[in-house]
């Protein structure tokens, strides 16, 4: 079989290096950072106040929410680009239903479109065009092989994904698709040098946006911001879609916002949306930012756009957090409540979603449960690891009354040098329990320093927290 090569390098070749780098530690991986694919809008928004009534409660939102409607177009817009390669694919298979490539062509047609739209029903119909592909190709298919791996991939099932990218890379080694699946479903198993090494082959086959955007992910991920941003800045000159060029926007204003940075988290955003006024992550930015400046009600008037427009549960627990930060507990509790609808709903579509929502189980929920999602599989078997799994069960643990265990989870979360304001307050929190106050104290100057407005609600108690352990009368207590 003639095996398709790669494209070369257009500005010469990108070196992810350090694979092999002294202090790197094994269990130091990634969870969630691209977020939750939403689930069916038409039942999860029933519980959202609508934006017209919402405008006229809140004296600010009028204002905030000026361009709602064209929010409203673009996303329209976004849903209808998602939708015709998928008629398109669909025609063409009612007219050659033998054709093996579209089948596996319209998979990932399918797995698109469940990620614009937010909608994991398209991800079923994405299994079946993919195992229709296989019936008619069983063999030497990679394409297909390569689609059930971004589908379990999307579905959060990573060993699953490295399973199958393993398999379409057997087939064709330079299946693009397939190295950089491998590199995501690495890094969610916790498998950091393996995932580096990943990086580096899909960059080499193919400098495009996906492969270097996944470039800037290992960057960021071991806490070389500066690369991290460089190369997002490079796949945002690349990028030829509003989407991409939205995601490479996105992440930079999330570089610069945990580095403290809310003008430079600004401008990102707002650039991003320029280019894509579709976007629900760069929406969720604008209210991060305007929630860090006081600027309550604009960011509640953002957020409820963007839970409307997609309604994830890691977009639903913040709107819920900030409202609870602004003494508003029975709003927080509906939201918390759709939080718990929403994963429902994405469960019932094959999305496993229990290790993302640990903390919010752990501050507003049930942490034992939270705990059992954090536990490793049974002997020899794949498992979710990696420092945002481990920072996640060390504030579980806290939560439980187990600190000494803690302190090792919250240490690992660190060791990898991912920049996160909240990984040194957990640590700093579950310090202070076991009554280790410098540590405690050093742990916390280093969130409020790194971001002083990390979370509305944890921010606030960092502070509180740290003056209590530096007043002069700590040591009486």
């Amino acid at each position: 079989m003639k095996r398709r090569q790669g494209s070369p390098a257009s500005r010469g070749r990108v070196l992810v290096g350090l694979v092999c780098v002294a202090g790197l530690v094994g269990a130091a991986g990634l969870v969630g950072a691209v977020g939750l694919m939403g689930a069916d809008t038409r039942s999860a928004v029933d519980s959202l106040p609508d934006r017209e009534s919402s405008d006229r409660e809140s004296p600010g939102r009028g204002a905030a929410s000026a361009g709602a409607a064209a929010v409203d177009e673009a996303w329209s817009s976004a849903g209808r680009a998602a939708a015709a390669p998928v008629a398109g694919l669909r025609d063409r298979l009612d007219r050659v239903p033998g054709d093996w490539s579209a089948w596996a062509e319209l998979g990932l047609a399918y797995v698109e479109q469940a990620r614009v739209t937010g909608d994991p029903t398209s991800y079923p119909r994405a299994d079946r065009a993919f195992a229709r592909s296989l019936e008619l190709r069983p063999a030497e298919n990679d394409s297909a092989l390569a689609g059930q791996a971004a589908l379990a991939a999307a579905r959060h099932d990573f060993p699953g994904a490295l399973r199958a990218a393993d398999a379409a890379i057997a087939v064709n080694p330079f299946n693009a698709t397939a190295h950089g699946v491998r590199f995501d479903a690495l890094v969610e198993l916790g498998r950091y040098p393996e995932a580096w090494q990943a990086a580096q082959t899909g960059v080499d086959l193919r400098p495009d946006v996906a492969s270097l955007a996944r470039v800037a992910y290992a960057f960021e991920l071991r806490g070389e911001s500066d690369q991290a941003a460089a190369m997002l800045r490079r796949v945002a000159d690349d990028a030829t879609s509003a989407a991409d060029a939205a995601f490479a926007y996105f992440h930079l204003g999330e570089l610069a916002r945990h580095a403290g940075d809310l003008a430079g988290a600004d401008e990102a955003y707002r650039r991003g949306q320029a280019r894509d006024p579709s976007s629900v992550s760069l929406l969720v930015g604008r209210a991060r930012v305007a929630a860090a400046r006081g600027e309550s009600e604009a960011a509640l008037a953002d957020y409820a756009v963007a839970a409307t427009r997609s309604p994830q549960p890691w977009i639903v627990a913040e709107y819920g957090e900030l409202l609870e930060a602004l003494g508003r507990p029975g709003e927080a509790a509906r939201q918390y409540s759709l939080v718990r609808s929403t994963a429902a709903l994405m469960r019932a579509q094959g999305v496993e979603v229990d290790v993302e929502l640990a903390l919010f189980e752990a501050d507003h929920g049930d942490p034992a449960a939270a705990l059992a999602a954090l536990s490793p599989a049974p002997a020899g078997e794949p498992h979710r690891a990696g420092v945002f799994v481990d920072d996640a069960r060390g504030w579980v643990l806290h939560q439980l009354g187990r600190d000494d265990e803690a302190l090792a989870s919250a240490r690992s979360a660190l060791g990898l040098g991912t920049r996160r304001a909240l990984f040194s307050y957990h640590r700093g929190v579950v310090h202070a329990a076991l009554g280790q106050t410098d540590a405690a104290v050093a742990d916390l100057r280093a969130a409020l320093d790194t971001d002083p407005n990390f979370s509305p609600l944890h921010a606030p108690r960092a502070q509180a927290l740290l003056e209590s352990l530096t007043s002069p009368d700590a040591g009486a207590r």
